[in-house]
């Protein structure tokens, strides 16, 4: 089966209510927590794409079953340090950065080596950041030049730490603290604010958790060796998988778009914030809260007179994921967006900064970069016509994502390969679009 797709035609208008994929940050961590948890754990609406299956596999080979029934998971957990390790044990992450940097949390106790693994992409990418606050747990754990493989072998005698989390890394946080869970006394975090979702699932089970927020930062206690209970879990819908039918909206003529049920957490909906600057009129509705999380059906229509941004750093953490596609908008914005201090892109599934910039000076756009800092000189008038052809872009899903909604909003004749880089994060995207109307070969 080919592995490429064809786009020779721009969408046309468009009026739909549609749901997207299953939060992604959600779903694992949902796992890796029901594998602590003492009981049967039920969770519903679980993305089904590589990532989570991988975490899946990942919690079965360290001896906790699972198994689907009537569409939900359900998780057999034997509470804290509840693994059943074999000899020669390997893990897979794949290509999920969380996974691997959360899963190393739950093994600080392991008492047999365990060997974390990942493809291509997932091995070049820089471990430091967890494998330091491993060690001061008193982990025993091996890296050559930080990157995988890794061996990890846990510690009978671990103490609680106090770690300064200066990046904004939600993946570091969370290691901290599921670290903490199996570790005695209280661990305290002081973290740059970044998304929170792990914080929110362990107070939705009342683990004795606090979270003291600050402008700009948080203080987070943990205290360990608690068990908690089995608990049951529906997965909202996920904002980075939503941000590519948001713009396709906001890019096409006469077009509107309600997606449904989606995750609006404060640290994700920085793209939100960022395009209603641009002059766009994304809306929230029906509001709720669900298991301590924000949960609402965001509404979209046709925005043609966008204007530039010059997108506070502040609002980087929450948009780190979609500020590819946030790229594309302003490349049809009038005026120069200026962004600053992305070099947490280049620290993603591929280094999506410098691709990013690759990308839009394939389309025409003329981009200036100091650094991690770059200005892009929007073109309202923005027509594509000539052939593309996206290739070489290292099999990155949300390069793939992003390359349809250009050829779908800027026309021109597009050849976009790895298509099956979509199963990393949204399986279903190319059937939602020609839902929507795509026509796509």
């Amino acid at each position: 089966m080919a592995n490429h797709i064809i786009i020779n035609n721009k969408i046309k208008s468009f009026k739909k209510i549609i749901k997207v994929s299953s939060d992604k940050s959600i779903s694992i961590r949902s796992i890796l927590i029901a594998s602590q948890a003492v009981g049967i754990s039920k969770i519903s609406n679980l993305l089904e794409s590589e990532d989570v299956l991988n975490s899946l596999k990942t919690i079965e080979k360290l001896g906790i079953n699972y198994k689907k029934k009537n569409g939900s998971y359900y998780i057999y957990g034997f509470g804290l340090n509840g693994f059943d390790i074999k000899k020669n044990t390997t893990i897979n992450a794949g290509n999920s950065g969380t996974l691997a940097r959360l899963i190393l949390g739950l093994l600080v106790k392991s008492k047999l080596k365990v060997k974390l693994i990942g493809d291509k992409s997932l091995s070049k990418r820089d471990f430091s950041r967890v494998i330091t606050p491993l060690k001061l747990f008193g982990v025993n754990i091996k890296s050559k030049n930080n990157f995988l493989p890794i061996e990890i072998i846990g510690s009978d005698y671990l103490r609680p730490i106090k770690y300064d989390e200066r990046i904004g890394s939600a993946q570091v946080k969370s290691c901290v603290i599921l670290s903490a869970l199996n570790t005695p006394g209280t661990t305290i975090i002081n973290s740059k604010k970044s998304r929170d979702h792990t914080e929110l699932m362990l107070k939705f089970l009342k683990y004795p958790i606090q979270v003291q927020k600050k402008i700009s930062s948080e203080r987070i206690l943990i205290e360990g060796l608690k068990q908690f209970k089995a608990f049951e879990y529906e997965v909202p819908g996920d904002i980075s998988s939503a941000a590519f039918f948001i713009v396709l909206t906001l890019l096409s003529k006469n077009s509107q778009i309600t997606i449904q049920n989606i995750n609006i957490n404060q640290s994700r909906i920085g793209i939100i914030r960022i395009l209603n600057r641009m002059g766009a009129n994304i809306k929230l509705k029906n509001k709720k809260i669900y298991n301590g999380e924000a949960i609402a059906d965001i509404f979209v229509k046709s925005k043609l007179n966008l204007k530039s941004v010059d997108c506070p750093a502040k609002l980087n953490s929450s948009a780190i994921d979609e500020f590819l596609i946030i790229f594309l908008v302003a490349s049809k914005a009038k005026g120069i967006s200026k962004f600053k201090d992305l070099g947490e892109m280049n620290k993603k599934e591929s280094k999506r900064l410098d691709l990013g910039i690759k990308f839009l000076k394939l389309i025409g756009i003329k981009v200036e970069r100091f650094q991690n800092d770059i200005k892009i000189y929007g073109n309202p008038n923005l027509k594509l016509s000539k052939e593309f052809e996206i290739k070489n872009f290292l099999k990155d899903h949300r390069i793939f994502f992003l390359s349809c909604i250009a050829a779908l909003t800027l026309g021109g004749k597009w050849k976009i390969n790895d298509k099956q880089s979509a199963n990393t994060s949204f399986p279903n995207f190319l059937k939602l679009l020609k839902i929507v109307g795509a026509k796509i070969n």
